[in-house]
Protein backbone atom coordinates (compact mmCIF):
# COMPACT_ATOMS: atom_id res chain seq x y z
CA UNK A 1 0.00 0.00 0.00
CA UNK A 2 1.27 3.27 -0.93
CA UNK A 3 2.55 5.72 1.60
CA UNK A 4 -0.27 8.62 2.05
CA UNK A 5 2.55 11.01 2.97
CA UNK A 6 6.37 10.70 2.05
CA UNK A 7 8.83 13.19 1.22
CA UNK A 8 12.65 12.92 -0.31
CA UNK A 9 14.86 15.19 0.14
CA UNK A 10 12.20 18.53 0.41
CA UNK A 11 14.01 21.90 0.86
CA UNK A 12 12.42 25.05 1.03
CA UNK A 13 14.46 28.29 0.47
CA UNK A 14 13.34 32.30 0.82
CA UNK A 15 15.96 33.68 -0.64
CA UNK A 16 19.13 32.98 1.42
CA UNK A 17 17.37 31.49 4.56
CA UNK A 18 17.02 27.53 4.30
CA UNK A 19 13.49 27.10 6.29
CA UNK A 20 13.42 23.13 5.61
CA UNK A 21 16.52 21.65 4.77
CA UNK A 22 16.38 18.14 3.36
CA UNK A 23 13.41 16.45 4.77
CA UNK A 24 12.73 12.62 4.03
CA UNK A 25 8.91 11.28 5.79
CA UNK A 26 7.33 8.46 5.20
CA UNK A 27 3.43 8.07 7.21
CA UNK A 28 2.27 5.09 7.23
CA UNK A 29 -1.43 4.59 6.18
CA UNK A 30 -4.12 5.52 9.61
CA UNK A 31 -1.10 6.60 11.61
CA UNK A 32 -1.10 9.60 13.66
CA UNK A 33 2.14 10.72 13.43
CA UNK A 34 3.45 13.85 15.43
CA UNK A 35 6.39 16.29 14.07
CA UNK A 36 8.05 18.04 17.31
CA UNK A 37 9.94 21.14 16.86
CA UNK A 38 10.47 24.73 18.91
CA UNK A 39 9.28 27.69 16.46
CA UNK A 40 10.76 28.33 13.44
CA UNK A 41 12.15 24.63 13.16
CA UNK A 42 10.57 24.10 9.79
CA UNK A 43 7.55 22.47 11.00
CA UNK A 44 5.05 24.30 9.14
CA UNK A 45 6.69 25.71 6.24
CA UNK A 46 7.01 21.74 5.42
CA UNK A 47 2.87 21.05 6.01
CA UNK A 48 2.83 24.32 3.71
CA UNK A 49 4.36 22.35 0.91
CA UNK A 50 2.73 18.74 1.91
CA UNK A 51 -0.73 20.57 1.25
CA UNK A 52 0.27 22.70 -1.80
CA UNK A 53 0.54 26.10 -0.37
CA UNK A 54 4.54 26.15 -0.91
CA UNK A 55 6.29 24.86 -3.57
CA UNK A 56 8.85 23.19 -2.68
CA UNK A 57 12.86 24.75 -3.75
CA UNK A 58 14.01 20.97 -4.33
CA UNK A 59 13.01 17.77 -3.35
CA UNK A 60 9.89 15.74 -3.59
CA UNK A 61 7.04 14.84 -1.77
CA UNK A 62 3.57 12.74 -2.43
CA UNK A 63 0.51 13.08 -0.67
CA UNK A 64 -2.68 10.57 -1.05
CA UNK A 65 -0.61 9.56 -3.70
CA UNK A 66 -0.61 12.20 -5.92
CA UNK A 67 2.71 14.59 -6.55
CA UNK A 68 2.47 17.89 -4.73
CA UNK A 69 4.00 20.35 -7.51
CA UNK A 70 2.44 18.20 -10.40
CA UNK A 71 -0.66 17.20 -9.32
CA UNK A 72 -1.66 20.25 -6.38
CA UNK A 73 -5.49 19.73 -7.13
CA UNK A 74 -5.74 15.94 -6.89
CA UNK A 75 -3.21 16.79 -3.21
CA UNK A 76 -6.22 19.33 -2.30
CA UNK A 77 -9.37 16.91 -3.18
CA UNK A 78 -7.43 14.26 -0.67
CA UNK A 79 -6.61 15.79 2.12
CA UNK A 80 -8.34 18.31 4.97
CA UNK A 81 -5.95 21.30 6.67
CA UNK A 82 -6.52 22.83 10.14
CA UNK A 83 -3.52 25.39 9.71
CA UNK A 84 -2.71 27.29 13.06
CA UNK A 85 -3.74 30.79 11.15
CA UNK A 86 -6.52 29.88 9.48
CA UNK A 87 -9.00 32.51 8.91
CA UNK A 88 -12.47 32.24 9.99
CA UNK A 89 -15.02 34.57 8.76
CA UNK A 90 -16.31 36.10 12.46
CA UNK A 91 -19.66 36.92 10.95
CA UNK A 92 -20.76 33.59 10.21
CA UNK A 93 -22.17 30.80 12.07
CA UNK A 94 -20.72 27.24 12.32
CA UNK A 95 -23.74 26.30 10.44
CA UNK A 96 -23.10 28.60 7.78
CA UNK A 97 -19.18 27.70 7.55
CA UNK A 98 -19.73 24.14 7.28
CA UNK A 99 -22.26 24.67 4.61
CA UNK A 100 -20.07 26.87 2.27
CA UNK A 101 -17.11 24.18 2.91
CA UNK A 102 -19.21 21.48 1.61
CA UNK A 103 -20.12 23.56 -1.41
CA UNK A 104 -16.52 24.37 -2.36
CA UNK A 105 -16.22 20.53 -2.20
CA UNK A 106 -19.32 20.12 -4.51
CA UNK A 107 -21.26 17.93 -1.84
CA UNK A 108 -24.88 18.27 -2.31
CA UNK A 109 -26.82 20.67 -0.22
CA UNK A 110 -29.19 17.13 1.53
CA UNK A 111 -25.63 15.84 2.19
CA UNK A 112 -23.64 18.61 3.20
CA UNK A 113 -26.64 19.57 5.67
CA UNK A 114 -26.57 16.22 7.54
CA UNK A 115 -22.93 16.00 7.24
CA UNK A 116 -22.53 19.63 9.24
CA UNK A 117 -24.89 18.47 12.13
CA UNK A 118 -23.02 15.25 12.35
CA UNK A 119 -19.44 17.58 12.68
CA UNK A 120 -21.34 19.67 14.66
CA UNK A 121 -21.69 17.24 17.34
CA UNK A 122 -19.06 15.42 17.03
CA UNK A 123 -16.56 18.56 17.68
CA UNK A 124 -19.14 19.53 20.71
CA UNK A 125 -20.56 22.41 19.20
CA UNK A 126 -24.31 21.55 18.80
CA UNK A 127 -25.24 24.31 20.91
CA UNK A 128 -23.32 26.50 19.76
CA UNK A 129 -24.06 25.80 15.69
CA UNK A 130 -26.39 29.01 14.98
CA UNK A 131 -23.85 31.22 16.57
CA UNK A 132 -21.84 33.75 14.98
CA UNK A 133 -17.98 32.58 15.21
CA UNK A 134 -16.82 35.72 16.56
CA UNK A 135 -18.81 34.91 20.07
CA UNK A 136 -17.05 31.79 20.17
CA UNK A 137 -13.72 31.01 22.19
CA UNK A 138 -10.53 30.06 21.07
CA UNK A 139 -10.90 26.28 21.94
CA UNK A 140 -14.80 26.59 19.83
CA UNK A 141 -12.71 28.02 16.80
CA UNK A 142 -9.86 25.32 16.84
CA UNK A 143 -12.97 22.69 17.39
CA UNK A 144 -15.00 24.46 14.57
CA UNK A 145 -11.71 24.37 11.92
CA UNK A 146 -11.08 20.78 12.82
CA UNK A 147 -14.67 19.91 11.65
CA UNK A 148 -14.29 22.44 8.58
CA UNK A 149 -11.42 20.09 7.80
CA UNK A 150 -13.18 16.72 7.98
CA UNK A 151 -16.67 17.77 5.66
CA UNK A 152 -15.56 15.94 2.45
CA UNK A 153 -14.00 12.80 4.80
CA UNK A 154 -10.35 13.49 3.55
CA UNK A 155 -7.81 10.49 2.84
CA UNK A 156 -5.09 12.72 5.07
CA UNK A 157 -5.68 15.37 8.10
CA UNK A 158 -2.96 17.72 8.37
CA UNK A 159 -3.66 19.76 12.38
CA UNK A 160 -0.61 22.73 12.41
CA UNK A 161 -0.18 23.13 15.83
CA UNK A 162 -3.56 22.00 16.46
CA UNK A 163 -3.88 23.47 20.12
CA UNK A 164 -1.48 26.54 20.15
CA UNK A 165 -3.06 28.80 22.86
CA UNK A 166 -5.79 26.36 24.13
CA UNK A 167 -6.60 25.95 27.75
CA UNK A 168 -6.13 22.33 29.37
CA UNK A 169 -9.66 21.27 29.09
CA UNK A 170 -9.84 22.78 25.34
CA UNK A 171 -6.15 21.15 24.29
CA UNK A 172 -7.68 17.30 26.01
CA UNK A 173 -11.03 17.72 24.13
CA UNK A 174 -9.13 18.24 20.91
CA UNK A 175 -6.76 15.11 21.77
CA UNK A 176 -9.75 12.94 22.01
CA UNK A 177 -11.55 13.92 19.04
CA UNK A 178 -8.32 13.37 17.14
CA UNK A 179 -7.53 10.09 18.74
CA UNK A 180 -11.30 8.82 17.87
CA UNK A 181 -11.28 10.01 14.47
CA UNK A 182 -8.18 8.12 13.61
CA UNK A 183 -9.38 5.14 15.75
CA UNK A 184 -12.75 5.08 14.05
CA UNK A 185 -12.26 5.93 10.49
CA UNK A 186 -8.80 4.90 10.26
CA UNK A 187 -7.59 8.54 9.06
CA UNK A 188 -3.98 8.85 8.26
CA UNK A 189 -2.94 12.32 10.78
CA UNK A 190 0.14 14.39 10.58
CA UNK A 191 0.27 16.43 13.67
CA UNK A 192 2.66 19.58 14.29
CA UNK A 193 3.06 20.83 17.48
CA UNK A 194 5.54 22.00 19.96
CA UNK A 195 3.82 20.48 23.06
CA UNK A 196 5.83 17.31 24.10
CA UNK A 197 2.96 15.89 25.95
CA UNK A 198 0.59 16.32 23.26
CA UNK A 199 3.01 14.25 20.81
CA UNK A 200 3.17 11.48 23.33
CA UNK A 201 0.05 11.33 23.94
CA UNK A 202 -1.52 11.08 20.13
CA UNK A 203 1.44 10.11 18.03
CA UNK A 204 2.72 5.99 17.33
CA UNK A 205 5.86 7.71 15.50
CA UNK A 206 7.63 11.43 15.19
CA UNK A 207 9.83 13.32 13.67
CA UNK A 208 12.38 15.94 15.72
CA UNK A 209 12.78 18.91 13.58
CA UNK A 210 14.98 21.13 14.54
CA UNK A 211 16.69 24.60 12.07
CA UNK A 212 15.06 22.67 9.38
CA UNK A 213 16.37 19.55 9.54
CA UNK A 214 14.90 15.93 10.70
CA UNK A 215 17.22 15.28 13.90
CA UNK A 216 15.58 12.07 15.25
CA UNK A 217 12.68 9.71 14.14
CA UNK A 218 10.71 6.99 15.41
CA UNK A 219 8.61 5.65 18.14
CA UNK A 220 8.65 7.83 21.57
CA UNK A 221 9.19 5.44 23.48
CA UNK A 222 11.95 3.75 21.82
CA UNK A 223 13.59 7.37 21.39
CA UNK A 224 13.36 8.18 24.65
CA UNK A 225 14.86 4.89 26.06
CA UNK A 226 18.05 5.23 23.65
CA UNK A 227 18.87 8.45 26.13
CA UNK A 228 19.89 5.82 28.74
CA UNK A 229 19.70 7.30 32.07
CA UNK A 230 17.07 9.21 34.09
CA UNK A 231 18.07 12.75 34.68
CA UNK A 232 18.91 14.77 37.60
CA UNK A 233 17.61 18.05 37.87
CA UNK A 234 18.94 20.52 40.25
CA UNK A 235 17.91 24.26 40.74
CA UNK A 236 21.25 25.91 42.43
CA UNK A 237 21.75 29.43 43.12
CA UNK A 238 24.39 30.72 39.64
CA UNK A 239 27.27 31.04 41.93
CA UNK A 240 26.81 27.55 43.21
CA UNK A 241 26.28 26.30 39.72
CA UNK A 242 30.03 25.55 38.39
CA UNK A 243 31.13 23.70 42.17
CA UNK A 244 27.46 21.74 41.48
CA UNK A 245 28.50 20.47 37.91
CA UNK A 246 31.63 19.35 39.36
CA UNK A 247 30.53 17.64 42.69
CA UNK A 248 28.40 15.07 40.42
CA UNK A 249 30.88 14.75 37.51
CA UNK A 250 31.00 11.35 39.13
CA UNK A 251 27.43 10.57 39.00
CA UNK A 252 26.87 10.68 35.17
CA UNK A 253 27.27 12.85 32.20
CA UNK A 254 26.20 16.73 32.27
CA UNK A 255 23.08 17.38 30.13
CA UNK A 256 21.65 20.57 28.54
CA UNK A 257 19.71 22.41 31.17
CA UNK A 258 17.83 25.66 31.94
CA UNK A 259 19.39 29.17 33.71
CA UNK A 260 20.06 28.15 37.08
CA UNK A 261 19.58 24.48 36.27
CA UNK A 262 21.97 21.72 36.72
CA UNK A 263 21.02 18.51 34.27
CA UNK A 264 22.93 15.18 34.67
CA UNK A 265 22.14 11.96 33.35
CA UNK A 266 22.12 9.97 36.51
CA UNK A 267 24.02 6.44 36.13
CA UNK A 268 21.92 3.63 38.58
CA UNK A 269 19.05 5.79 38.43
CA UNK A 270 17.29 6.51 41.82
CA UNK A 271 19.52 4.11 44.04
CA UNK A 272 22.65 6.84 43.33
CA UNK A 273 19.92 9.95 44.14
CA UNK A 274 20.75 9.55 48.32
CA UNK A 275 24.69 9.57 47.07
CA UNK A 276 24.51 12.40 44.58
CA UNK A 277 22.66 14.45 47.56
CA UNK A 278 26.06 13.68 50.12
CA UNK A 279 28.39 14.79 47.30
CA UNK A 280 26.25 18.41 47.05
CA UNK A 281 26.49 18.52 50.98
CA UNK A 282 29.97 17.55 51.26
CA UNK A 283 30.77 20.06 48.67
CA UNK A 284 28.59 22.74 50.69
CA UNK A 285 26.35 23.41 48.13
CA UNK A 286 22.68 24.57 48.51
CA UNK A 287 19.97 23.08 46.73
CA UNK A 288 16.77 24.82 45.87
CA UNK A 289 15.32 22.25 44.33
CA UNK A 290 15.50 18.69 42.62
CA UNK A 291 14.15 16.18 40.80
CA UNK A 292 14.91 13.02 38.99
CA UNK A 293 12.97 12.56 35.74
CA UNK A 294 12.73 9.53 34.17
CA UNK A 295 14.01 10.09 30.24
CA UNK A 296 11.25 12.51 28.08
CA UNK A 297 11.18 13.83 24.44
CA UNK A 298 12.69 16.95 25.83
CA UNK A 299 15.75 14.31 26.76
CA UNK A 300 15.69 13.08 22.98
CA UNK A 301 15.64 16.43 21.67
CA UNK A 302 18.17 17.83 23.66
CA UNK A 303 20.48 14.73 22.82
CA UNK A 304 20.05 15.40 19.32
CA UNK A 305 20.56 19.49 19.22
CA UNK A 306 22.51 19.72 22.92
CA UNK A 307 19.74 22.21 23.90
CA UNK A 308 16.26 21.94 25.19
CA UNK A 309 13.38 21.82 23.65
CA UNK A 310 11.10 24.37 25.99
CA UNK A 311 12.24 27.85 25.81
CA UNK A 312 15.51 27.52 24.04
CA UNK A 313 16.18 30.02 21.20
CA UNK A 314 20.04 29.41 20.12
CA UNK A 315 21.69 25.79 19.27
CA UNK A 316 24.73 25.06 21.44
CA UNK A 317 27.77 26.58 19.87
CA UNK A 318 25.33 28.91 17.69
CA UNK A 319 25.48 26.11 14.61
CA UNK A 320 22.94 25.37 11.87
CA UNK A 321 20.90 27.55 10.14
CA UNK A 322 17.99 29.04 11.04
CA UNK A 323 14.49 28.49 10.07
CA UNK A 324 11.50 30.48 8.69
CA UNK A 325 10.01 32.01 11.64
CA UNK A 326 6.39 30.13 12.63
CA UNK A 327 7.21 26.76 12.50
Amino acid sequence: MTAPIEAEGLVRRFGDLVAVDGVDLEVQPAEVFGFLGPNGAGKSTTVRMLTTLLKPTAGRARVAGFDVVREAGRVRRAIGVALQDAAIDPLMTGTELLRLQAVLHGIPRRHADRRGAELLERVGLTAAADRRVGTYSGGMRRRLDLALSLVHEPEVLFLDEPTTGLDPMSRVALWEEVRALNQERGTTVLLTTQYLEEADQLAGRIAIIDYGRIVRQGEPRALKSEVGAPTLLLAVDEAHHAAAVAALAGFGEERPAGPGEVAIGLEGGAARVPDAVRALDAAGISVNHMELNQPSLDDVFAEATGRRLEGAEEPAGGGGTPAATGG
